[in-house]
């Protein structure tokens, strides 16, 4: 079995630094170009099914990258993104950053002291959900001759990643940063064990990463 996991492309509050979580906010035109760019370089890729965050961002890079294949593709609740409750909606920097967002910027710089809002998840809670997600599909007899598409966000992509590392700790959460939207980690399972063959891979060109800034 082999797992792609991408994270979704750009929205317009990734790029006004807005904290998103749960909140359904859609691709960008730059973010669909990352999508069509990614989804051409992994066109020669056999992808027999795939899963997505039920959040449109992450639906629509699945679909995007699926293209022609006639792949089925089924939401999972299980790889949304992290709950940040209250915070989600935030500008967390850049000119419109907003009183108490340094607060929520605990979650990438003191994960251990970050405390979420009552009516959003924890780290713990997040590892947990990602692991189900993980275990099932590893478990699963009629997956182990496939390839599969698994669309994500930022922070589930990385206690995804975690997990096949054997990282569980919440204070080194973010050993590595937030992969980049359309971020590609090819993952192979064997006997039920993940390993990662090849992380953070970037399908779309320099000149792509220029037209964001046009």
């Amino acid at each position: 079995m082999r797992l792609y996991i991408i994270r979704h492309g750009e929205t317009d509050w990734n790029r006004t630094h807005r904290v998103q979580g749960h909140t359904d906010i859609p691709l960008n035109e730059y973010g669909r170009h990352l999508a069509e760019e990614t989804a051409e370089g992994m066109k020669t890729l056999r992808i027999d099914i795939g899963y997505t965050s039920p959040l449109s961002r992450a639906k629509e890079t699945a679909r995007i990258i699926l293209g022609d294949r006639r792949a089925p593709l089924y939401d999972e609740d299980r790889i949304k993104e992290m709950c940040f409750g209250s915070y989600e909606g935030m500008c967390t920097g850049g000119e419109g950053k907003e009183p108490g967002s340094d607060e929520f910027n605990r979650f990438f710089t003191d994960t251990e002291h970050y405390i979420p809002p009552e009516d959003a998840e924890t780290i713990r809670q997040l590892y947990d959900r990602t692991g189900d997600f993980l275990k099932e599909i590893c478990e699963r007899e009629d997956l182990q001759d496939k390839n599969i598409l698994v669309s994500t966000h930022g922070a589930a992509m990385t206690a995804l990643l975690n997990r096949i590392k054997g990282n569980l700790s919440v204070s080194g959460f973010w050993r590595e940063e937030v992969p980049p939207n359309c971020a590609v980690t090819e993952v192979e399972i064997q006997d039920g064990k993940p390993e990662i063959l090849r992380e953070g891979v970037i399908y779309y060109k320099e000149k792509v990463r220029k037209w964001k800034t046009v």
